[in-house]
């Protein structure tokens, strides 16, 4: 059974996700503080968390920027909630390595919605192949990306875009192509739409030499140089 961490300090909303967590299917931990949230990952090896942005302790931010820097924990994926509706506080998440978020309060099954989405895009078998472009290489199976021989540490989100840039062979994708191809959902408003920008310019950042392969087509979306 696919196992859900969920931290969050308002016990109204720990037992409304449990009870639809568990409604859908899946075993929920849960945890009320960010001191414990680390510890509850190491003990439960959870398949995705459900982390609140504002916790007693260390919060959430924090708690994102350590997962993504452990490779342990690099790619678990993780869905941000916040009761801001500042888009700054979304972007910051999703900055820090969020693979979505959602606002508070929130549609339950919406949310379920997105958990699924996300799983899926998560445990998709991977094309086996290895592609070596310029000075990057590319092995799915592996889920590994070198540029000049040096390892990357990508989040699943950032590997997953890449690799569908690359599989596209230089066709332009659109943000709502890129949002349903490795998030899972379609129908891109505004900020979803941002979601995608935000981690195409950190993908850039850790690419270093070989961002310039990433290109923007202003007003359609992105397309990867294979030639460049």
């Amino acid at each position: 059974m696919t196992k859900v961490l969920v931290i969050d300090d308002e016990k109204d909303i720990v037992t409304l996700l449990r009870y639809h967590l568990e409604k859908a299917g899946f075993r929920c931990v849960e945890g009320m503080d960010g001191t414990s949230a680390l510890r509850l990952i190491r003990e439960h090896h959870p398949d995705l968390l459900i982390l609140d942005l504002m916790l007693p302790g260390m919060d959430g931010l924090e708690i994102c920027r350590q997962l993504r820097q452990d490779a342990a924990t690099a790619r678990m994926p993780i869905l941000m909630l916040t009761a801001k509706a500042e888009e700054v506080d979304r972007v910051v998440g999703l900055e820090m390595g969020a693979d979505d978020y959602v606002v508070k309060p929130f549609s339950p099954r919406e949310l379920i919605a997105r958990v699924r989405a996300i799983l899926r895009r998560a445990q998709e078998p991977a094309d086996l192949s290895v592609r070596r472009i310029g000075d990057l290489e590319v092995d799915e199976a592996r889920h590994a990306v070198t540029v000049q021989d040096v390892p990357l540490e990508l989040t699943a989100k950032e590997f997953g875009l890449l690799c569908a840039l690359i599989r596209a062979n230089g066709r332009v994708l659109n943000r709502e192509q890129l949002l349903e191809g490795v998030w899972g959902y379609a129908g891109a408003a505004e900020i979803e739409s941002r979601t995608v920008d935000v981690h195409i310019r950190r993908l850039r950042e850790k690419l270093g030499l070989e961002a310039k392969r990433i290109v923007t087509v202003k007003g359609v979306g992105y397309r990867f140089d294979m030639e460049g």
